[in-house]
């Protein structure tokens, strides 16, 4: 009875690592991806501005 117990509580464990692993990974890409995003559009206005001064 014990070792059943121990080994249904480990793979809940396991269980509960496996989706907060997950979570990490798909949340990460997101992240940098709007973070990659802000600078080139930054960079797409600070040009549009240039153009205007000097025309």
């Amino acid at each position: 009875a014990k070792v059943t117990r121990s080994a249904l509580q480990n793979a809940a464990s396991i269980a509960g690592m496996v989706l907060t692993t997950d979570t990490l990974i798909t949340d990460s890409p997101e992240e940098e991806a709007a973070g990659a995003g802000m600078p080139a559009g930054m960079g797409g206005m600070g040009g549009m501005g240039g153009m205007g001064g000097m025309m």
